[in-house]
Parts: structure tokens; C-alpha cells; sequence
């Protein structure tokens, strides 16, 4: 692929740190989502269900979509996407947790 092919992808990346003030509330959501999914078959319907139930995490990623996000951009095709959600240990005032500071794993 050219050089000129290649400037047209962009990585967009977004870092969100959400606190789960009510799980249950959250697990509602996420397992209403999953009994509406049409594509999701039964074996994964029950497997996504016991998930969801355990971790609120997990619970996110069937909630956040970030396909939807793109999808109904002018002008964008989304080429690939990836998403996931882990349980982290969070200290706001930690300076690692500083958004508005440069990401220093990136690379050059």
C-alpha cells in the first residue's frame, strides 16, 4: 500500500475511566441489550447473560458501542474497531491518570 493510501487511516483513540455507582442498574441495561440482540444465539446469549451479571466491566462493553459513534460520520468508513473494558485500580490525583498530559507510551 502507497504511502498516499495509508494517509488516509486515522487511529482515533479514547480513554474513558467510568466509575460504577450502581451495578445492578448497569447489569439491567447490559442484559436488556443482550436479550434484544436478534444475532446472538442462545449458547451465547446465556454466556454473555452470566458475564454481565459477575462484572460490571463486562456489562460496559455491551453497553458502549463505539460504532456507533463513526458509523453515521460524512465522509468515514470505518475500517476496523476494537474495544474492551477492564477493571482498573483508579487514583485521580495520581499524575498517571492526567488526561491532559502527553501520553509518553506512544511511540515517535
Amino acid at each position: 500500500m502507497s504511502e498516499a493510501e495509508t494517509s488516509r487511516y486515522v487511529r482515533l483513540r479514547v480513554d474513558l475511566v467510568l466509575e460504577i455507582e450502581d451495578a445492578d442498574t448497569l447489569a439491567a441495561a447490559a442484559l436488556g441489550r443482550i436479550a434484544e440482540d436478534p444475532e446472538m444465539r442462545a449458547e451465547e446469549r446465556a454466556h454473555a447473560d452470566a458475564a454481565v451479571r459477575e462484572d460490571g466491566a463486562e456489562a460496559l462493553a455491551y453497553l458502549v458501542d463505539p460504532v456507533g459513534l463513526v458509523e453515521a460520520l460524512p465522509g468515514v468508513e470505518l475500517a476496523q474497531a476494537s474495544w474492551s473494558s477492564e477493571r482498573i485500580g483508579y487514583d485521580p490525583d495520581d499524575e498517571e491518570w492526567d488526561l491532559d498530559e502527553e501520553d509518553t507510551n506512544d511511540e515517535d
